[in-house]
């Protein structure tokens, strides 16, 4: 709804098209060979790409990439890092700071709300690995030691010893107080 909502908006203004709505990361990249000139990203959007990367592939094109400044974590930070390649905007920002955002990443200017960087900034770094990361998302869906091996071509074993270290590393007694504070922290 409120992607919807806001490709509505963008499409009222009379010197922006949008080309696409997209629900899955991977499919951004097969859009972005029509060369936007603007790719508009929410850093939740699900699929196998996770954003910073997705930033770091769509180098050469304006991204501005929307982020609750409520939730900020060390997943924003990573993102603020790329700045001013890419550009960061408030959710709560108003509909013609939006447009505005829009237009001076079209341009080439940076777009950083101020709010979101210094909150980046404040945020811890990341302790948890890739691997790590993905091994935690796959148990996030409920998956077991065996399913999350299967899904990743990990042996069991492999993925016990991912997720005893991700205890470890969040200072968590069980597998569903990691999820909830690497969920809180931004890191999956």
């Amino acid at each position: 709804m409120v992607r919807g909502a806001l490709a509505a908006v963008l499409a009222g203004e009379t010197d922006m098209e949008v080309v696409a709505e997209l629900d899955r990361s991977e499919d951004v990249l097969q859009v972005a060979g029509r060369r936007p000139h603007v790719v508009l990203l929410d850093p939740q959007l699900p699929g196998r790409i996770r954003i910073e990367e997705l930033c770091r592939k769509l180098a050469g094109r304006g991204v501005l990439v929307l982020i609750d400044h409520e939730a900020i974590a060390a997943t924003s930070l990573a993102l603020v890092k790329q700045a001013p390649r890419i550009g960061l905007i408030a959710t709560d920002a108003t509909t013609d700071q939006l447009v505005q955002a829009v237009r001076d990443v079209a341009k080439g200017l940076p777009v950083v709300d101020v709010r979101l960087a210094v909150a980046a900034l404040k945020a811890g770094d990341n302790p948890l690995t890739d691997r790590e990361c993905e091994v935690l998302r796959q148990v996030t869906t409920g998956a077991t030691a065996q399913e999350v091996a299967r899904t990743l071509s990990l042996s069991a074993g492999t993925v016990r010893n991912y997720l005893s270290r991700i205890l470890a590393k969040t200072g968590s007694r069980s597998r569903i107080e990691a999820i909830r504070k690497a969920q809180d922290a931004g890191w999956i």
